[in-house]
């Protein structure tokens, strides 16, 4: 599988990794067979988050990547703060809980550093020259080796752009979720800053098994508007399927390093590496004339 340097960083990622929010700590011996396969396969970006089943998740991705660490770019995620009865969290972005946080998914995840360490939210509000001091000095004392933040919010995305040295942006980005390209992208391409793209099927609206899958329909899209619009892009599949089309679209600009489709079963890990390997047969004339067939909005209320 073909590797992209993350930002600025030494880091070179797959263009396909894997998210590991779908396994679930009950299910450990399929969840570790299926981060395996994904290894094996050349999907080198493992993304977890302390959050994840109450840091369940990252045990199991611990326990699967033992005795694999150097083929694996570990990526976590912290500022979820559990209540105590594990009935819901906070947000806490302060330099002390993240300092201390890091320690319990180094534990957890069975290793000295995290490759990508990213703040799993935020808002204009956030002490953010705090919340990036506390990263700044991870990165020193060598328990991360590069940082970056999940968000959606133009004008958070913005902020750390001035003032961090993040090297990434995890963003939800689909054929069906066009966002990015009209509020970010021009922003992150200035300043050499990588986007990991999550949700890149979109609920499985977009994967093989569409047809099941649209009944809800699908941010602005409704359900009946899918009914119209898939049959459509579907006809003008050739040789490769849905899953293919939706990940190379959002890995065909440059600003996207990777995706990270996620795979609950072995069964939706092989249909993400089959579309992988298809790739290079959908042509870039095929990719905008499915482009123009979609929406295309900027974020509303997202501050």
């Amino acid at each position: 599988m073909l590797k992209r340097r993350l930002g600025t960083s030494d880091l070179y990622v797959s263009e396909v990794g894997l998210g590991c929010m779908s396994l679930y700590a009950s299910n450990e011996k399929e969840s570790i067979d299926i981060i395996h396969a994904a290894l094996d396969n050349g999907m080198n970006l493992l993304d977890t988050a302390d959050l994840y089943e109450f840091g369940l998740n990252e045990e199991l991705v611990g326990k699967a990547i033992k005795g694999k660490r150097d083929q694996v770019i570990l990526a976590s995620k912290v500022g979820n703060r559990w209540d105590k009865n594990k009935e819901g969290w906070s947000w806490d972005p302060s330099k002390k809980y993240i300092k201390a946080a890091v320690k319990d998914s180094l534990r957890r995840l069975q290793t000295d550093y995290i490759d990508l360490y990213q703040l799993h939210g935020g808002t204009i509000e956030d002490p953010i020259d705090e919340t990036i001091e506390a990263f700044e000095e991870l990165t020193k004392e060598g328990f991360i080796r590069y940082y970056g933040i999940s968000s959606i919010r133009p004008n958070v995305i913005r902020e750390y752009c001035k003032k961090s040295n993040i090297i990434s942006v995890m963003m939800q980005y689909s054929l069906l979720d066009r966002r990015p390209e009209v509020d970010v992208f021009d922003l992150l391409n200035e300043h050499n800053i990588s986007i990991i793209a999550r949700g890149p099927l979109a609920k499985g609206v977009l994967s093989s098994n569409w047809r099941n899958k649209i009944a809800n329909g699908y941010l602005e899209y409704t359900a009946t508007e899918l009914k119209s619009l898939l049959p459509k892009i579907n006809n003008m599949l050739e040789s490769y399927s849905m899953t293919s089309l939706a990940l190379r679209y959002v890995t065909a600009s440059h600003t996207v390093a990777t995706t990270i489709p996620g795979a609950r079963t072995m069964e939706q890990l092989v249909d993400i590496i089959q579309a992988y390997n298809q790739f290079d047969t959908i042509s870039e004339q095929k990719l905008e004339e499915v482009k123009v067939m979609t929406i295309l909005e900027n974020y509303k209320g997202h501050l």
